[in-house]
């Protein structure tokens, strides 16, 4: 399942993020390649760990706890730390797929890749070219979006950033392990979860068959869930 999760940041939020890091020093993205990506990719990355990473970091998992819509869709059990990466005039990132597996620096955090997170911080208008584009059995996805807004897809994707031709694409990326693996059934849940809040808005919460229908989902999360 592939989803946008819009305004996880406040237009304010963007332009305090945007300030650190425009005061930050920036490395070459392939600081955290693996040996695939490595061939592939054309970035600047804020380093992995450093303070102004950290910072913003913490402001991006603030903000996730409190979006609804991003813990019914990726029913997160880790999330790893926020990177951040910037793209400039002729820079990319060929197709690849993500590590199934994702060491945090020190160490000592890692997580199975389950889901991938793209979070936009510059405004499409800053920039050309620069869209992640996603593969999946439909075809391909262009994913442009505005600053605060963020894309959830399987990790399990090829995808790519295509060529920026003008200005600078400012992002922050990431991953998570949810606690239920498989897409599928992942897609199913949130599918039941978002009709059940559509059917309790209309209706009640105490309704019966809303009733019936949370325990429903909820036996299934019990049922495929990791904890």
């Amino acid at each position: 399942m592939m989803l946008r999760i819009p305004g996880v940041l406040t237009k304010q939020q963007v332009a305090q993020c945007r300030q650190i890091m425009d005061a930050a020093e920036w490395v070459d993205g392939n600081a955290t390649s693996g040996y695939q990506s490595a061939l592939a990719k054309n970035n600047m990355q804020l380093p992995e760990g450093s303070p102004a990473a950290r910072q913003i970091g913490e402001v991006i998992l603030d903000a996730l706890e409190r979006s609804p819509l991003f813990i019914s869709a990726a029913l997160p059990l880790k999330v790893f730390p926020p990177l951040f990466n910037r793209y400039g005039e002729g820079q990319t990132f060929g197709t690849h797929v993500d590590n199934s597996i994702r060491v945090a620096a020190g160490g000592d955090f890692r997580i199975r890749t389950d889901l991938s997170c793209t979070l936009f911080l510059a405004e499409p208008e800053e920039y050309d070219g620069g869209e992640l584009i996603v593969e999946d059995t439909y075809g391909e996805h262009s994913v442009k979006l505005p600053a605060g807004d963020m894309v959830l897809y399987p990790s399990t994707s090829l995808h790519r950033v295509a060529p920026v031709t003008r200005g600078a694409r400012v992002a922050s990326f990431f991953w998570l392990q949810s606690m239920v693996r498989d897409d599928g059934q992942r897609t199913l849940l949130f599918q039941l979860d978002s009709s059940i809040q559509q059917l309790a808005a209309e209706k009640s919460h105490k309704d019966p068959v809303v009733v019936q229908l949370t325990g429903i989902y909820h036996n299934l999360l019990r049922r495929w869930a990791d904890s």
